[in-house]
């Protein structure tokens, strides 16, 4: 299992770069469109760390980490039989790949295709 995105959903986005690139030396660029205006950072490993705001008034501050899968589709398919609740059905993120949420267990699970 690989976290290939860690999306952090907050109305604080320039303080909580600010406090991640401290603690963890990353350096934040601007808003990317294509993810929802998130201000991006390359970690080591490959993946991305991102922070934005909530895209509406009723999105709650959360951090989603999203796991690298090789068949999102697929990967929907085993969540829902597992009793997963498809929040976010896989959909193409212009120039980054696709990715699909679920929701289990009280969590909210990313899944992410390169």
């Amino acid at each position: 299992m690989q976290v290939h995105y860690l999306e952090f959903v907050t109305p604080d986005v320039d303080i909580v770069c600010a406090t991640l690139s401290e603690l963890h030396g990353v350096t934040f660029g601007t808003g990317d469109p294509a993810l929802g205006n998130a201000r991006t950072a390359t970690l080591a490993g490959g993946g991305k760390i991102g922070v934005r705001a909530p895209m509406h008034e009723s999105e709650s501050p959360i951090v989603r980490p999203y796991v690298l899968v090789d068949d999102i589709d697929a990967a929907v398919t085993s969540a829902e039989a597992a009793g997963g609740q498809v929040a976010l059905a896989p959909m193409e993120l212009p120039g980054h790949g696709k990715c699909a949420i679920f929701f289990q267990g009280g969590i909210q699970h990313g899944l992410w295709q390169v």
